[in-house]
């Protein structure tokens, strides 16, 4: 434990408490403290002014990353005949129908993101108290019930990350690696905040984005200056 405090210490050195840095400086800051033996994830936390308690707050989406996420998404997705020949074909890991519900059933869940056409929801819906917690129950909203599963497909593959905003008000995304280039980490910050923004629901009230902040895995946390990010 001594250990792990004392390398806490070591990375928070440097970083001033309550301190809103510009997007640049934050991101060198949380990259120069990504020292763990795997290439980190950089994540952003943004507290917003929303209560997802009431169904006219929730914020979720799904957002292109310009620089992808250096990460290997793996896709299951759920359909039939010429669809599910069309997933295979566009790169899907998994593909089926009542098989890959038994599969789920069972506890056998070997994948980051599930995509089904529309004919398939009747299906799917039986698995809503096993993929709603893991956050992996395809939607209409995110783009992952659609009839067009290739594109989805493909799009998952390049690196698009789903949001939903937590009880406590937070989106919380993984947006790059540490070894990412500074610039590729901020064009993937910008457009991640930029669809939150976009995002915001009608029943908000008050300042929508209280604060931003990126962090690495294994490191503390940096506050943005939210306008370094949105250039207003």
């Amino acid at each position: 434990m001594a250990k792990i405090a004392k390398r806490l210490k070591k990375i928070r050195e440097g970083i001033e408490r309550g301190k809103a840095y510009p997007l640049d400086e934050a991101i060198r800051l949380v990259k120069e403290r990504a020292t763990a033996r795997f290439d980190e994830t950089i994540e952003v936390a943004m507290n917003l002014g929303v209560d997802p308690r009431h169904a006219d707050q929730m914020v979720r989406g799904v957002v292109q990353m310009p620089a992808g996420t250096g990460k290997q998404v793996k896709v299951a997705v759920f359909a039939k005949g010429d669809k599910a020949d069309q997933a295979r074909e566009a790169g899907a890991d998994i593909v089926g129908a009542e098989d890959l519900v038994e599969q789920i059933q069972k506890g056998e869940i070997n994948f980051d993101r599930a995509i089904a056409s529309p004919d398939m929801m009747p299906l799917v819906g039986r698995l809503g108290k096993i993929l709603g917690p893991r956050g992996l129950m395809p939607n209409p909203k995110v783009g992952t019930v659609t009839p067009n599963v290739a594109e989805a497909v493909k799009a998952a593959k390049a690196g698009s990350v789903e949001f939903r905003v937590e009880k406590a008000g937070i989106v919380h995304a993984g947006v790059a690696k540490a070894s990412f280039s500074e610039d590729k980490i901020a064009e993937n910050v910008k457009a991640l905040v930029d669809a939150v923004i976009k995002a915001k629901p009608e029943g908000a009230k008050g300042t929508y984005v209280k604060k931003v902040s990126l962090a690495s895995t294994m490191g503390p946390g940096v506050q943005v200056d939210l306008a370094s990010i949105t250039g207003e």
